[in-house]
């Protein structure tokens, strides 16, 4: 946790004022079992019941003195243990927006969400109860030694013995547990990623009917986080009978020495209730000392999983210069293109070459699996090549920042996401000035106007992911929103590919019209999706198989020809 105290900056009067403010309650503590043997010596002793009534308006007035010290000291822990969960999370969630793809999936998914959410949560809750007691239960605890040894040196020495063991076992069982609490918030995360895979999938288990199958499998994962707690459990809970049993040891042992004392006049009356108030306030104390070692325990551990993540590094690393199409370069540019994905059995790419002009468009197809998605990935710089060199307007991609590469390349994948607001919103990702014409106008390109039509245009609500559209009407409105933004380089990968034949095709007219000075890559399995395009780049197992126009291709190319036969009629594929 140490190394996340740079989220305290700012909040350094916080940090000083709630300790001190414990403090100053611990202090009224410890004075109230002094007051008390006061009272019973001389008040009582004397039947005085003038000084026991001042001296119990004083033990009133501290009281509420203390209750409005706690407080205060409360209001500052809650104060700074907020705005340290908050900016961690922030920082947290900004550092993983800077991860590239090989870095989140790396990391998986499911421990990033458990991570910002309870791993953050674990660590503020821990920070919270620092700053209540790490000050104030290790002072009450030895100056309630103190206290006792100042009433009486043999009674202090048995509760000194008895604070000691109890310390010994809080620290033992601290080392303990730090681990398995770790191993608990690693199981949650496999609760968590077989938690997703069956909510987005349940369509796919209730057509399969395989619901008991995933109800074994989620016990399963469970059942383990389950008994990682209830072995951690027991031994929390040995914890505090052993804490109890220490101390109430001392108890007997100090009531048997100080009986004694009182019978021969070593020790008086008030001073044995004195001693025993104070074992009492050392027992809460270092039970409470005790539930923050479980929760710092807890927090360690969690705090250790998120500096993994700050730890992380983003695989790339940001070039100096500016994206941009210079008049008489090449808009996007393959130059021997190799690509192999960490871990992977082979290369998804193979000397891949081609360049497309300003307006130009180029057409990729293969079967799947050719690496169709991968030369996208690369053109977005979502991943470096491997080898060769992947350049937009000249430049080469590893030498631009990733901002201004991704205003001029634009891409809208098969899977298209849009997010809970309104179909405004979702279309001003692409361009948050856009005006309403500018909208209006994506939405015709893309085939979309009637998709918002008596729903409310552009203020009709979009759920989450979308979900009161269809699959189809999700990518027209995923390719508006990239239309907004006008790109310089726009690629479509099987982004039609929920659309029917008409749909699709009256899409490629009015991107062909509509975006003359863009240069288009339509990715798709579709042959008469890429057929009329400048270039038809065919891949066929990552490797680059083809290079040419439809009719270049069905004459040089025996996989393109075996595709446009399998799609095609005899008469379609000779026209």
């Amino acid at each position: 946790m140490f190394k996340l105290r740079r989220y305290l900056a700012g909040h350094y009067a916080e940090c000083v004022l709630a300790p001190l403010f414990k403090m100053l309650e611990a202090l009224l503590q410890l004075l109230v079992p002094l007051v008390m043997a006061q009272v019973i010596d001389v008040g009582i002793a004397n039947r005085d019941a003038s000084y026991v009534l001042a001296h119990g308006a004083l033990l009133v007035l501290m009281g509420v003195f203390a209750w409005t010290v706690a407080v205060t000291a409360q209001y500052f822990c809650s104060k700074l243990a907020s705005a340290f969960g908050t900016a961690l999370r922030d920082d947290l969630f900004a550092h993983v927006l800077t991860l590239s793809r090989e870095d989140v999936e790396r990391l998986g998914r499911a421990t990033l969400v458990t991570r910002i959410t309870n791993d953050s949560q674990q660590v503020q809750d821990g920070l919270n109860m620092f700053f209540r007691l790490i000050l104030r239960s290790p002072f009450v605890t030895f100056g309630t030694v103190v206290a006792a040894f100042l009433v009486d040196g043999p009674e202090g020495a048995a509760l000194l013995a008895a604070v000691l063991v109890s310390g010994a076992l809080i620290m033992g069982f601290m080392r303990v547990t730090t681990g398995r609490y770790r191993s608990i918030q690693q199981g949650l995360d496999e609760v968590l990623l077989r938690t997703t895979e069956s909510l987005e999938g349940v369509r796919v288990l209730r057509a399969f009917r395989r619901e008991a199958d995933e109800r074994g499998r989620f016990a399963e994962v469970a059942g383990t986080v389950r008994d990682r707690q209830v072995s951690t459990g027991y031994l929390s809970g040995l914890v505090n009978p052993l804490t109890y049993v220490t101390i109430n040891c001392g108890l007997i042992a100090l009531l048997w020495v100080g009986g004694l004392q009182v019978n021969v006049g070593n020790l008086t009356q008030g001073q044995l209730v004195a001693l025993v108030s104070y074992v009492s306030q050392a027992l809460v104390e270092l039970l409470k000392l005790t539930n923050l070692i479980v929760l710092l325990s807890k927090a360690s551990a969690c705090a250790r999983r998120l500096n993994e993540v700050f730890e992380t590094r983003p695989s790339l690393s940001d070039g100096a210069g500016e994206a941009g199409l210079p008049a008489g370069a090449p808009a996007l540019a393959f130059d021997d293109v190799s690509f192999t994905y960490p871990d992977g059995a082979g290369r998804a790419l193979s000397h891949v070459s081609f360049s497309l002009a300003a307006g130009g468009t180029l057409g990729v197809i293969g079967g799947t699996g050719s690496g169709k998605s991968t030369l996208a990935s690369l053109a977005m710089r979502f991943y470096d090549a491997s080898a060769g060199t992947v350049r937009v307007g000249g430049e080469d991609v590893r030498g631009l920042t990733r901002k201004s590469l991704r205003r001029v390349v634009s891409l809208v994948e098969q899977g298209a996401t849009l997010f809970s607001g309104t179909v405004g919103s979702n279309l001003r990702w692409g361009d948050p000035e856009a005006d309403e014409a500018a909208l209006a106008g994506a939405l015709a390109t893309a085939q979309a106007a009637g998709v918002v039509e008596g729903k409310g245009g552009l203020e009709a609500e979009v759920e989450q992911f979308g979900r009161n559209f269809s699959g189809g009407q999700r990518q027209r409105l995923a390719i508006a929103r990239t239309l907004a933004r006008r790109p310089g380089v726009l690629i479509l990968d099987d982004a039609s590919s929920a659309l029917d034949f008409a749909t699709d095709a009256a899409l490629r007219r009015a991107i062909r019209h509509d975006c003359a000075g863009t240069a288009v890559v339509t990715i798709s399995q579709r042959v008469a999706a890429v057929r009329h395009a400048d270039q038809i780049l065919v891949l066929d197992g990552g490797r680059q198989v083809g290079l040419g126009t439809h009719e270049e291709l069905l004459e040089g190319c025996p996989v393109y020809r075996e595709i446009c036969e399998s799609q095609l009629t005899a008469e379609e594929v000779a026209r």
